[in-house]
């Protein structure tokens, strides 16, 4: 199915629910930007990684090459906590498993060009996401300076 085609809801209130679905400063990603930012650690937001085809990190830190993408549950496939619609279930499950695909292909082309990927579930505790973020970045930081 192309990206740009467009499927009617199977009702208007899936619809106006589709409709209130945010696509960048989630509740997640502001969580995790807060509790980066206690822990002292600075990053941009909605970064171009990837020019074509064209892949925005939710948290980058650009001199580290390291780039943070938080994924909702539903939309990303998340193995804990996924559900299948009834309804429409076809298209669901072809527009969620297209998901998992992009993602997959922007972990691997990054990587590709020396960045290190750091997926964040949604439902993940964000003390806990910063913490291993915080990690990440310190042994990046080490690796570098020996490099």
């Amino acid at each position: 199915m192309a990206a740009s085609a467009r499927v009617e809801a199977s009702t208007p209130e899936a619809r106006s629910r589709m409709q209130r679905v945010r696509q960048k400063n989630t509740s997640a990603e502001s969580a995790l930007r807060r509790e980066l930012h206690a822990h002292g650690i600075r990053y941009r937001v909605q970064v171009r990684v990837l020019i074509k085809p064209r892949r925005v990190a939710d948290v980058a830190f650009s001199g580290l090459r390291v780039a943070v993408f938080v994924d909702g549950c539903f939309w990303h496939g998340c193995p804990a906590h996924a559900t299948w619609p009834k309804q429409n279930a076809d298209f669901w499950r072809t527009k969620i498993e297209a998901n998992m695909a992009r993602d997959n292909d922007t972990d691997e082309r990054l990587r590709a060009e020396g960045w290190k990927i750091i997926r964040v579930w949604a439902h993940e505790e964000p003390k806990v996401a910063a913490g291993r973020i915080a990690h990440i970045l310190e042994r990046r930081r080490e690796s570098m300076h020996r490099a």
